[in-house]
């Protein structure tokens, strides 16, 4: 016989629930994700085709021109992965939606911009947006595609539609310039970014900040948050200006400062942190860690080809601005084409194989463009290797990107997407800086030749860590209970 206690005899208070509101569809959640990427990549490239006319409007100095690109650089790179960990805890919709609207508001500060300075800050404002929003669009996909094989193909079309913006970026850049002037570049991503706020808002599932299985919420390690921006930001400084004479002093002094910054990050999130910013046990999953050391290869040597490629064009063969971003276009539409191909590879390949194949080809296309020279013709010498190194990087993309989002835990994906892109941003800012220096060293169609060459060397080496280090298969994200 069972005794009821006073507590039993309580009446149970009813509790309701609001309705949960249905799931967007998946298609839908990739269009959104994919219209923010796009509008982060047209940026990178859209302002650099302005340069000239706003140098001359505001007054910029010579080396001062450059901190239109740097400063959001800087900012972008910095705040990745403080941005990659925010989407962990406080869920894809805050991080993607304000994001959004930093990086709006800085596109509206940067067109209202009477001086240089003013356009410098607005641009680092836009660095930062740039930098939330970016991580949770990654993450979005994820979420809405749970098969592997259609993540792949999601992932797939996600490289492709930054093909595409960086290739929009160079033509629409030029055009709009021409037309409307410089100002017209950042007025038009205005628009586009009022709209993709409104539907992330409406569209993605709201979520509260992650806590512990005890109801405890859980905290930002803003410690090493401070630490690893201050870290990467003084890497990136001194890497873009190293090169420039008035500034070398202050380059090298950065640059040791941003190895004591990111080596006191590593100790606090290793010995310090309760609750670190970047666990360091993602960097024993071998997919997570390959992946980024293959990116970092190919991006060193892809990711800064379209400055050395227009720097060519328009130094050597003297093609003017606007017929050198047309340039870059038959290698963005191999990226696409093998974006395309790697969706439907990856799932039957391996991440391993493909990303392997992928970055060899490229190399071979770099070492085909290498044999540049002061009369060389646009089709056979430079557009047929472009589209042999643009398939390969494209076919290589998609298989990294599954590589560095899974077999970790699926409240770590924002963390991995954000670590990744840290990668790609720093492989590209270091790329730049050598290849260009090299280029110059040599002077001519000799020196971009000798780029292209390291180029290729580069790449080859990112084919042989994916041969050695990447799984041949990765696991799917593991659910926290797991």
């Amino acid at each position: 016989m069972s005794v009821r206690t006073e507590k039993d005899a309580r009446p149970r208070k009813e509790t309701t629930r609001r309705p949960a509101r249905a799931a967007a569809p998946p298609g839908l959640l990739l269009l959104l994700a994919c219209g923010a990427m796009f509008l982060v990549v047209l940026d990178a490239t859209i302002v650099s085709v302005a340069l000239p006319a706003v140098g001359s409007e505001l007054g910029f100095g010579g080396a001062g021109l450059g901190w239109v690109v740097n400063a959001y650089t800087l900012t972008f790179a910095g705040f990745l992965l403080l941005g990659g960990r925010l989407a962990d805890l406080f869920g894809t919709r805050l991080l993607l939606v304000t994001g959004l609207v930093i990086f709006t508001l800085g596109n509206v500060w940067s067109g209202l911009a009477g001086g240089p300075a003013q356009l410098v800050t607005a641009r680092a404002v836009q660095g930062i947006g740039g930098a939330l929003l970016m991580p949770a669009t990654l993450t979005v996909v994820h979420q809405a595609y749970r098969d592997p094989v259609r993540r792949a193909r999601a992932l797939s079309l996600w490289s492709m539609v930054g093909a595409v913006g960086a290739a929009a970026g160079t033509v629409l850049g030029g055009a709009l310039t021409d037309a409307l002037g410089w100002r017209s570049v950042f007025w038009v991503k205005v628009p586009l970014g009022l709209a993709i706020v409104v539907a992330g808002w409406l569209i993605l599932p709201r979520r509260a900040a992650s806590t512990e299985p005890d109801g405890v919420r859980r905290p930002v390690d803003v410690p090493g948050a401070l630490l690893v921006t201050a870290g990467l930001a003084a890497l990136i400084y001194g890497v873009v200006t190293v090169r420039t004479p008035g500034t070398r002093g202050a380059a090298l002094a950065a640059l040791a400062g941003a190895v004591t910054l990111l080596a006191l990050f590593l100790v606090h999130q290793g010995r310090w942190a309760r609750e670190p910013l970047v666990p360091l046990r993602i960097f024993t999953h071998r997919s997570v860690s390959s992946a980024n050391a293959v990116v970092f290869g190919l991006g060193l040597a892809y990711l800064a080809s379209p400055v050395l490629l227009a720097l060519y064009l328009q130094q050597v063969l003297h093609y003017s601005p606007t017929r050198a971003g047309f340039g870059f276009l038959p290698t963005a539409f191999a990226v696409m084409i093998g974006a395309h191909l790697a969706g439907r590879l990856t799932p039957r390949w391996g991440t391993r194989r493909t990303a392997a194949v992928g970055t060899a080809v490229s190399a071979a296309g770099f070492l085909w463009l290498s044999g540049i020279g002061t009369h060389s013709a646009f089709l056979t010498d430079i557009a047929l290797p472009a589209l042999v190194f643009g398939l390969g990087a494209g076919l290589a993309f998609t298989p990294i990107t599954v590589a560095a989002t899974s077999g970790i835990d699926a409240s770590m994906t924002g963390l991995a997407s954000g670590l990744l892109n840290t990668t790609r941003q720093v492989a590209t800012a270091l790329g730049i800086a050598v290849l260009t220096t090299l280029a110059e060293a040599r002077g001519g169609a000799p020196g971009f030749a000798l780029a292209f060459t390291v180029a290729a060397a580069l790449t080859l080496l990112a084919s042989l860590a994916a041969v050695v280090w990447m799984p041949p298969h990765v696991e799917p994200p593991r659910s926290p209970a797991a």
